[in-house]
């Protein structure tokens, strides 16, 4: 299981588009994805759960990875919630 914090810098947070599009890359890979924020965990595959969050603009979450190839999950997820959804 690998896991990486990451604060959230879009303007928006982690809602709608955002959220979306955070899904999407996570249904890309075998491993199971988490997201945490506040001690509560959801399933970073499902659009409901991320959302569910609440997450908004400079709170910090931590990205769970467990499975084969969770080492390139966490990656791709911290640059798209890093670099990639800052304008979505």
């Amino acid at each position: 299981m690998k896991s990486k914090k990451v604060v959230v810098r879009n303007e928006v947070g982690l809602h709608a588009r955002p959220a979306s599009l955070f899904v999407q890359t996570a249904n890309k890979y075998l491993s199971r994805i988490y997201i945490e924020l506040d001690g509560k965990r959801v399933n970073g595959k499902s659009i409901m759960g991320v959302m569910s969050l609440g997450i908004f603009q400079g709170e910090e979450i931590t990205i769970i990875a467990q499975g084969e190839d969770e080492v390139e999950a966490i990656e791709d997820l911290v640059d798209l919630i890093e670099n990639r959804i800052l304008d979505a």
